[in-house]
C-alpha cells in the first residue's frame, strides 16, 4: 500500500468509500450519500487530503476541514478517515492517518479534531495508538435513524507548529464577519448580549463550507 495527495480525479473513488461508512452506520451522523461534485469541493487549497492505494486503487482516505471560521482557529483543523469495505482491517486506515498527520504539520496547522461514536471501538484504538487523546463526550449528540448517540471527543497537537510564530492563518470573509461581529458586542466574550444573544440561538446550525450538514465522524478501521 502507498500513501499519496489526493488530487480532484480522485473525486469518484472518495466518494464512494465516504458512501460505505454513510452506509454502514458506523462512522457519521449523515444519512445521504454525497456525489463526486460534492467531494470536489473538499479541494480548497488549505486543507489537506490524502488516499492510500492498492496497486493503482484508491482504497482509503483522510480529509481535513475547517474548524471555525474565527482567525484563531485557523491553526486547527477538522479530520476523518475512511476505509473501503473490503480493505477494513488491513492497516490502510492508519497508514492514511499517518500520511495526513505529515500533510497537515507541512501546511502549518497545530491541532487536528474529530468525535467518534463511542461504540467505534476499533477507530478510538488506532487513534489511542498514534498520540490522539480522548478529551471527552458529548452525549446525546445527536440522532441516526432516531437514536441518539454519544460521540467521543479526540485531539492530536502537532508541537513542531506549535512554537511557531509564523503559521499561515489565512483569513477568510468569514473570519472578517466573526470578528466584526464580535467588535461590534463586547459585552458578551464571543458574542452579543440579551435579546441579541438570544436571537442568535435560534439560528439554524451550519456545517463547514460545502462539506456536511451535520458533524462528520472518524471511521478508520485499520
Amino acid at each position: 500500500m502507498d500513501t499519496r495527495v489526493a488530487t480532484p480525479t480522485d473525486v469518484v473513488a472518495i466518494a464512494m468509500i465516504y458512501n460505505q461508512g454513510i452506509d454502514d452506520r458506523v462512522a457519521t451522523f449523515e444519512t445521504e450519500p454525497r456525489t463526486a461534485a460534492v467531494v470536489h469541493t473538499w479541494f480548497d487549497g488549505r486543507h489537506p487530503i490524502v488516499v492510500v492505494e492498492q496497486g493503482q486503487e484508491v482504497i482509503a482516505f483522510a480529509s481535513t476541514s475547517a474548524y471555525r471560521s474565527r482567525a484563531c482557529y485557523a491553526g486547527i483543523a477538522e479530520f476523518s478517515v475512511y476505509v473501503r469495505r473490503d480493505w477494513r482491517g488491513k492497516g490502510a486506515g492508519r497508514l492514511a492517518l499517518i500520511r495526513l498527520l505529515q500533510e497537515c504539520e507541512a501546511a502549518g496547522f497545530w491541532k487536528l479534531v474529530s468525535r467518534v461514536f463511542v461504540e467505534n471501538a476499533a477507530s478510538r484504538a488506532l487513534l489511542r495508538s498514534l498520540a490522539f487523546r480522548e478529551v471527552g463526550v458529548y452525549e446525546k449528540h445527536g440522532q441516526l435513524d432516531g437514536v441518539w448517540r454519544d460521540v467521543v471527543i479526540v485531539e492530536r497537537l502537532l508541537p513542531a507548529n506549535l512554537a511557531s510564530s509564523s503559521v499561515a492563518r489565512q483569513r477568510t470573509p468569514d473570519q472578517e464577519r466573526s470578528e466584526t461581529h464580535e467588535r461590534d458586542y463586547p459585552s458578551y466574550p464571543g458574542g452579543p448580549s440579551g435579546s441579541a444573544r438570544a436571537a442568535r440561538a435560534q439560528w439554524p446550525s451550519t456545517s463547514g463550507p460545502g462539506r456536511r450538514a451535520c458533524d462528520h465522524h472518524h471511521c478508520a478501521r485499520g
